[in-house]
Formats: structure tokens, sequence, C-alpha cells
């Protein structure tokens, strides 16, 4: 580098550091003030974690937004900052679905930001289990996968124990083919969750018609073997080659290029309204002729719209189909308590699992 270019540099630099100093001087200073209102909430009982709140700060932020500044890097600055300052009331422990790498944890990161203890359990039930018990605060799991559908083990535990949801995220899938070295040469089988092989099987077919593909509990546990062979390749995220020192021997190798997962965030927190909420359902109607339409016409009769619908068997016996359902709207919003209470009237069973916002990030 030139001295010219030395001397131009250096006062932005200078400009720079000067900044980055009244950045610290203000996070300090908002600091406190969340310390404040923490101790406030100490004394009246109120949660710590607000998710309508934090939502609603995000969202603020990103209209009062000028640019250049993108409002989804806006959206990561501001959730890792209030995390920060939650943490000074005491660290969040969030159960996700294990081991490091997974994209629950990923999901789990973004959604609560990084300073918080992130619990890796072996299964979804100990992940339910974890939240439910007090263990953790908060837990993320898996719902639903845009290519491959709904995650059962998920459905069938919102359905058998007491968990309320809190929250959910969105996050895109990028799958890519890890292993210890560059290249597909000498690859004896290909390890991940039976749902990521699905979702790559086109590419596998193409590129490695001629290899094992083997199902495991997670891609970060497939990350985790392969980093013990070289002849294992692993299909996991950007996250875990890091974690694990693995190469990306191709990369975004998933079929569908809008690939996401959807989870949710177990908590015990009632969230308010913020104007952009869901409100997730399971209902279940007697086994009789027109009984489903029935059950879904309050939804139109008092405007609310329907998001999500997807029925599923009832393993009790009692009636033939459970429903999953999503709203638009919150359980506060007066059209839709008026159609919850319509509903319930309809319904042979009836469960909310909670009113949320809805982040975009």
């Amino acid at each position: 580098m030139s001295t010219d270019d030395t001397d131009t540099l250096t006062p932005l630099r200078e400009r720079i550091d000067a900044i980055d100093r009244e950045i610290l001087d203000l996070l300090n200073r908002r600091a406190r003030l969340a310390q404040q209102i923490g101790e406030h909430k100490h004394r009246l009982g109120l949660p710590v974690f607000r998710p309508e709140r934090e939502l609603a700060v995000v969202r603020k932020v990103q209209q009062a937004n000028p640019g250049p500044l993108h409002a989804a890097s806006l959206a990561s600055v501001w959730t890792e900052i209030m995390s920060a300052c939650r943490a000074l009331e005491g660290v969040q422990r969030v159960a996700y679905l294990g081991p490091e790498g997974t994209y629950s944890e990923q999901a789990a990161r973004r959604f609560f930001g990084s300073s918080c203890e992130f619990v890796a359990c072996a299964d979804l039930d100990e992940v339910f289990h974890s939240q439910l018990s007090g263990s953790t605060s908060h837990a993320v799991v898996p719902l639903e996968n845009s290519t491959e559908g709904a995650v059962s083990r998920t459905l069938d535990l919102l359905l058998s124990q007491p968990a309320q949801l809190c929250g959910e995220i969105s996050l895109p899938i990028h799958h890519n083919l890890l292993r210890l070295r560059d290249g597909v040469d000498g690859l004896r089988a290909v390890l991940a969750h039976p749902q990521a092989l699905s979702q790559c099987r086109k590419w596998l077919d193409t590129h490695l018609p001629g290899v094992e593909r083997r199902a495991v509990s997670s891609n970060a546990e497939a990350a985790r073997l392969a980093a013990g062979d070289d002849t294992l390749g692993a299909i996991a995220g950007e996250h875990a080659a890091t974690l694990y020192g693995l190469r990306l021997a191709a990369t975004h190798i998933q079929d569908e290029v809008g690939n996401c997962t959807r989870f949710v965030v177990l908590g015990a927190e009632t969230p308010g309204r913020s104007g952009r909420d869901r409100t997730s359902l399971i209902l279940a109607v007697p086994n009789v002729a027109g009984a489903v339409v029935s059950m879904l016409r309050p939804l139109a009769e008092h405007g609310v719209s329907m998001s999500r619908f997807e029925s599923r068997p009832a393993r009790s016996g009692a009636w033939e189909y459970m429903f999953y359902v999503d709203i638009e709207g919150h359980a506060g919003d007066p059209n839709v308590a008026a159609a919850l209470e319509a509903l319930r009237a309809h319904c042979a069973f009836f469960k909310n699992l909670g009113s949320y916002p809805i982040r975009q990030d």
C-alpha cells in the first residue's frame, strides 16, 4: 500500500474509531436503562423476555432505517443487543435438538441472540421435557419444512404435552456436502438426517449415484462422524463444517432453491398483541358429515384468515383426525376471540397452543 493510500485511509479509520466509541457509550447507556426496566419487572413479577416487545423494537429500527444497511442486518444487530441486555438480568437457557451444529441451534441463536446458554438435547422428546420441567426457560423445535412438510414428532408432542408457543422463526436451509478433503472421489457413504437426504435426492442421484446414503439422527451428527473418516461425507450447514473442521466438497446441493424450515419457540410467556400475530390450534370434530365445514365456518364469519391446515390421524381412536391449524391474528383481537369461542363450541377437542408475533428477518 502506498503512502498516498495510507494518508487517505487513516483519517477515515480515525473517524470510524471515534464513532465506535460513541456507539459503545450509547450501548452501555441503553443497557443501564434495560437494567432499570428489569428491576421493575422483577418487582412486578413480569417475565424478562417479551417477544412481542423485542420484535416491535426491531420493526421500528427497520422502519426508521435510511440505509445503506439492510433490514435483515439490522434485525441481527438488534437481536444481539437485546440478547446482551437480557443477559444482565440472568442468562437464559434455551434447549434445541442437538448435537452442536444443527439447524435447530442456528435457529435458536438467530431468535434469541448469542448471549444465552444453549442446551443440546438428544431428541425432540428431551427438548420438550427440558422446557416443560423448567430445566431451560425456552426451547426451539422444527415444525415444518417447505419441501418435506410437517415434523411428525413435533406435532405429536404439541398434542400430548402441555406446551405453549411464544414465537416462531423461519430459517433458509442451505445444504452442503462436507468431508475431510475437497472433492467427492473416494466417498463410501453420505450421512444425513432422513429429511436432508430426501431434500438432496436429485443432486445425489446425479453426482453420487453409486454411493450409499445413510440416515443418522441429525446433520450435525453426520458431520461429527464424517470428521473421523475421510471416506464419509455429511450433508449439513456451513456452521457444522466450521465446528467439526470439515471442507465444503459441494455447496447448496438441496433440490429446492427456496427450501426453508419453520421453527417454533416453546416458553411460558403469553405474548401480547404485536399487530402482526399468529395463533396455533389443534382441533378435532366428531366423525359426522359436514363436521369439518362447520368447524371452519366461524373463521370465515369473523373475517379470520387461515394460513395452515393439516390433518393427522388421531392415535387415540376417539376421533378420526386431529387438525393442526394456524390462523392470522392474536387471541386478544376481538374478531379472533369471537372466532375461537365459536370454534370451541363446534369442536370435540380444542387446544390453543398460543398466540405469538410473526417474525420476518
